[in-house]
């Protein structure tokens, strides 16, 4: 069996003006995406501001983007910390015929490694679309362990993993317990090149907001063994860098903005606007690279 996912996802920001999604600018942002090739997208992810997101809200937003790239994957983000919740989400993606759903490690409440299986096991049972596990334990405060992962990979609904913890030896450790057709995509933009260079398959990432049609051919090279294209990407290092100086997706409206395909870089609480000495040093970089 084939691997289901690979290649360069964005996982889409969420345009808000004067409270409400905005949708002109969420329009101008898929298909540019779509005209400079990346390979699909994620709804309702972090960088989508999730945890601020009405389901009526995530199913507008997913029909948008279906309507505005028909021909491209969409994954739809379904993970809380509550398997009951997650269900819920499950069962809303179900409807929406996605293309796969991305389930976070349950947050805050840091349950063992036994209980992030069942979870996980509960959720692939029920979905009609393959599984991602996401496993970012900046955030979630809690990491699949590589047994875990194991156990999971041998569910027939469990297609991949999102790994965004940027340890490559990590990697390594999963690509031993897991069968060839296991998906792995990085979910951190500044070493996803290497990953792709030791055999992960894709990336979902922010910075390709800005730079998708470099990145998808940065992430295409490297798939391809192409070790220069570490060289390329070390030139734009500080714009990789410049995006994360605060919580994401805080710099990358900011620059989203700067760059003409947001009307606004609002977000919603608790998250506030980049800082002022932040958003210019953005700007400034943004220029450099003359992306505005």
């Amino acid at each position: 069996m084939s691997k289901k996912f690979g290649g360069t996802f964005t996982a889409l920001a969420t345009p808000f003006l004067q409270g409400d999604i905005d949708r002109d600018s969420f329009k101008k942002l898929v298909t540019h995406q779509v005209k400079n090739g990346v390979t699909g997208f994620v709804v309702n992810g972090t960088t989508g501001e999730s945890p601020t997101l009405g389901p009526e809200e995530v199913e507008e937003l997913f029909r948008l983007a279906r309507r505005w790239a028909p021909d491209l994957k969409i994954i739809l983000g379904v993970g809380t910390n509550s398997t009951r919740s997650s269900l819920e989400w499950v069962e809303r993606a179900n409807a929406l015929n996605v293309d796969g759903v991305l389930a976070v490690v349950p947050y805050y409440n840091k349950p063992p490694q036994r209980g992030l299986v069942a979870h996980f096991q509960e959720l692939a049972e029920v979905s009609e679309a393959p599984v991602i596990l996401y496993n970012v334990p900046g955030r979630s405060a809690q990491s699949l362990s590589v047994e875990s992962v194991g156990t999971l990979s041998k569910h027939p609904n469990i297609a991949g993993i999102k790994e965004s913890t940027g340890d490559l030896k990590f990697l390594k450790e999963l690509q031993r317990v897991v069968s060839e057709d296991f998906c792995f995509l990085s979910g951190d933009d500044g070493t996803a090149l290497e990953f792709c260079l030791e055999g992960g398959d894709g990336v979902i990432g922010v910075i390709t907001h800005l730079i998708p049609q470099q990145f998808s051919q940065w992430i295409r090279r490297a798939l391809e063994g192409d070790r220069e294209v570490l060289g390329d990407k070390a030139k734009w290092k500080d714009l990789i860098d410049g995006i994360y100086v605060e919580a994401n997706p805080i710099p990358v409206k900011s620059a989203l903005k700067d760059m003409g395909l947001f009307k606004s870089a609002e977000l919603r609480l608790p998250l506030v606007a980049l800082g002022k000495a932040e958003a210019r040093e953005l700007t400034k970089c943004l220029q450099s690279h003359q992306l505005i």
